[in-house]
């Protein structure tokens, strides 16, 4: 990933460019054409493609503070991905989703913390979505969607913690009673923020899907917030 100045930005109804990648809807799926180089501690070059096929687009938002100046989309929940990248052993097949977040406030000035979770179900996908606002009050979100794109508001399990990262970063996500989450596989491990495959159990069904927790009052020390720049270079001006 690199940020880049709005000279290598190109968008139309069907795609978004940014310098070297780019992704776009074709014929029901979307399609992600990848060149970047990598970050650091291992530079390298990243070439390849990735197809999301959803099995539907849904309308669904979903507001995360009161005056909805932050939004959760998701757009395909329920979704197949293919990966087939330009390096050994990074190409497979699986689940997958597609969503986004939209806000119009830094998310450290209304959020202290929040964890996130998509797992798939035997009838689609369950999504958690739970965080702590500054002003006192608590997102506690439960939506079930069917492969339709349905979505439903269902009873979640208790918030439940787990064991926290190599960080000591904080993490929790909704567990049936007696049960402990676990992670399966690491993803991004930083001082305020994870991703993780993580397992848990919902209403019985044992599931395991892509889980994040986000530690906002770490992110906006001054000490940590440059460290941005380091995983994700800069760069300002861009040609076609």
């Amino acid at each position: 990933m690199t940020d880049r100045g709005e000279s290598a930005l190109r968008r139309s109804q069907d795609s978004l460019t940014v310098g070297p990648s780019q992704m776009a809807w074709r014929d029901g799926q979307l399609v992600i054409d990848i060149n970047e180089v990598s970050s650091l501690p291992l530079i390298s070059r990243m070439r390849g493609q990735i197809r999301v096929t959803p099995s539907a687009v849904t309308s669904v938002e979903l507001p995360l503070t009161t005056d909805g100046a932050h939004v959760w989309r998701p757009f395909a929940p329920t979704a197949r991905i293919s990966v087939d990248l330009e390096a050994e052993g990074w190409q497979f097949d699986g689940h997958g989703y597609f969503d986004s977040n939209f806000g119009t406030r830094p998310l450290e000035q209304d959020f202290s913390y929040w964890t996130w979770g998509r797992f798939p179900t035997k009838d689609g996908s369950t999504c958690f979505y739970d965080a702590d606002r500054r002003d006192g009050t608590a997102l506690d979100a439960a939506i079930a969607f069917d492969v339709d794109g349905k979505a439903s508001v269902v009873d979640a399990p208790p918030r439940t913690p787990f064991k926290r990262t190599l960080w000591a970063l904080r993490r929790e996500t909704r567990a049936d009673a007696g049960v402990t989450p676990r992670q399966i596989k690491p993803m991004l491990d930083a001082p305020f923020y994870s991703r993780s495959v993580v397992e848990t159990q919902i209403s019985g069904e044992v599931v395991r899907g892509v889980h994040e927790a986000l530690d906002l009052n770490r992110y906006a020390n001054p000490l940590l917030k440059p460290m941005l720049a380091v995983r994700v270079p800069r760069r300002a001006k861009w040609t076609f």
